[in-house]
């Protein structure tokens, strides 16, 4: 499960951000996670879970935001969604895009401290 390794790196570089801000103790974590991102929320969810015992992150939690895979056509001048498994062909005037606009995200999105 690649999940542990990825909610093991998120919590890492949180605790620097919230240690380069001045805080102790992060509430809530927020990851954007891309849908051809290759990454399961709910196994994210349980590894960070699991990852964060022993940590500054002992009580946070993880908001994981879904992004919608979208591509681009450049005859139509239009994005459309790519969808899992990812079908690249515009369903307008169908024709084939390489263009991925979203889809492959995994970045944190915002920490949160724990309120005073």
């Amino acid at each position: 499960m690649h999940e542990l390794s990825i909610a093991t790196a998120i919590i890492e570089r949180a605790d620097e951000l919230a240690r380069a801000d001045g805080t102790d103790a992060v509430s809530t974590v927020t990851v954007r996670v891309g849908e051809l991102a290759g990454v399961v929320p709910d196994a994210l969810d349980f590894a960070f879970e699991v990852a964060r015992d022993g940590t500054a992150l002992a009580g946070a939690r993880l908001v994981v935001e879904q992004i919608p895979a979208q591509a681009w056509c450049g005859p139509c001048a239009e994005e459309f969604p790519v969808g899992m498994p990812p079908f690249f062909w515009c369903p307008r005037c169908d024709q084939p895009s390489s263009d991925l606009r979203s889809g492959r995200e995994l970045e944190i999105a915002g920490i949160e401290p724990v309120p005073a």
